[in-house]
């Protein structure tokens, strides 16, 4: 990220995998700004040697915040807390309250299930194939990046 100057947006924890990567992206001279709640920041999860470090009062606020703050999103293999990120961005996409690029890194195929899920809610009926295309699938980080650079995020 940092060689392509790239920022790194995301929940401002210093653990798990968002935690490693936050420190690698630090190690290497990139910005990163972390958003979290009051309520994570109390139980002393907060990553303290970020670039920027906003703390705020809910879970909602840090989504709008990290939204406002981000050119694109890019889901990693998460828990819960990714799959409310990755709907919420996809639900705004889908309204038009964005037009940011959705990538999916889609290590060992662990969004498969997810993307079987939206072809059939194509199929049914319940979303409409246009709409489907928001979920765009990366391969490896290599990909992450070419597709930032096909949706014009970063220079190509």
């Amino acid at each position: 990220m940092a060689e392509t100057d790239c920022r790194l947006v995301y929940g401002g924890a210093h653990v798990g995998l968002m935690g490693v990567i936050a420190d690698a992206v630090l190690a290497a001279g990139g910005e990163v700004i972390g958003i979290i709640p009051q309520q994570l920041a109390d139980r002393e999860v907060a990553h303290r040697g970020l670039t920027e470090l906003h703390v705020v009062r809910s879970m909602h606020e840090r989504k709008h915040m990290m939204a406002e703050l981000a050119d694109a999103f890019v889901a990693m293999p998460g828990g819960y807390g990714t799959l409310d990120e990755l709907c919420e961005v996809l639900g705004w996409a889908q309204l038009a309250i964005h037009e940011k690029p959705i990538i999916l890194l889609d290590t060992a195929d662990y969004w498969q299930p997810l993307f079987a899920m939206l072809d059939r809610a194509v199929e049914e009926g319940f979303l409409q194939s246009h709409h489907r295309r928001h979920a765009l699938r990366a391969a490896d980080v290599a990909d992450v990046f070419r597709l930032l650079r096909a949706e014009g995020q970063i220079p190509g």
